[in-house]
């Protein structure tokens, strides 16, 4: 995956056209939230797209916590570190925070193995709906509103035991989501795999706004949607 086809240099600034992160969320995530859509009213860069930008410039830590503290829209100028450090910000030319990255432990420059871990952990976070977010809906008797879907990305931390690999894959492990009226808090816990061991583990967090009771009916109309999106734009 060659990351840099997905964002602009412009003045050592980073910035999204809408069909470059577009592109990015149907061709490397799978992810066909109609907000990532070129003509999209409330466009949105996807996080992962943000991470994986993040992950090319600094390299790969052991452990890392990524908290997305704004949306990012066509045309927002970032300036991304271009070296781990402790703490790391990604902001706008006017200081406007969107980004922050707390890293720890041994770290890595390798090409190889953060591409591959960056194309792991990106496929699994774009399978999120309806694999994932749909069961535990009905686990927990909830749902969003289909006529105003809003899931917020949180934050998202990786936890590495070696990063003496190459190719990880990505098992998911423990997901929940713990309603509080119409806001509901997801955690989608994940193991990273090498040759069949576990080597690291992560966590991705999410927030859903204006949380109903769940009804079958209404559920199965928002994902035949999706699918039907996916199957017309898929490339």
């Amino acid at each position: 995956m060659q990351i840099d086809q997905f964002y602009s240099t412009e003045d050592q600034a980073i910035h999204f056209t809408r069909q470059q992160a577009s592109d990015f969320a149907k061709q490397i995530a799978d992810d066909f939230n109609p907000i990532h859509d070129i003509d999209a009213k409330r466009f949105c860069v996807p996080g992962d797209l943000l991470f994986a930008v993040a992950l090319s410039k600094i390299g790969l830590s052991q452990s890392m916590h990524v908290r997305f503290a704004d949306m990012v829209t066509e045309g927002v100028k970032l300036t991304f570190p271009e070296k781990s450090a402790a703490h790391s910000e990604v902001c706008d030319d006017n200081g406007k925070l969107f980004l922050e990255i707390e890293s720890e432990g041994e770290h890595s420059n390798k090409d190889t193995l953060i591409a591959n871990l960056t194309r792991e952990y990106v496929a699994f976070s774009g399978h999120t709906f309806p694999h994932i977010l749909v069961p535990l809906w009905q686990k927990n008797n909830v749902m969003i509103n289909p006529a105003r879907p809003l899931v917020i990305y949180q934050s998202m931390s990786i936890e590495l035991d070696t990063l003496d690999i190459e190719s990880p894959s990505l098992a998911i492990a423990e997901v929940s989501l713990s309603p509080q009226g119409k806001r509901g808090d997801v955690s989608l816990g994940f193991n990273f795999m090498d040759q069949g061991e576990i080597v690291g583990r992560g966590e991705k967090r999410m927030v859903l706004s204006g949380l109903r009771e769940f009804d079958q009916a209404q559920v199965d109309g928002i994902v035949e949607f999706y699918n039907e999106r996916k199957q017309r734009l898929a490339l």
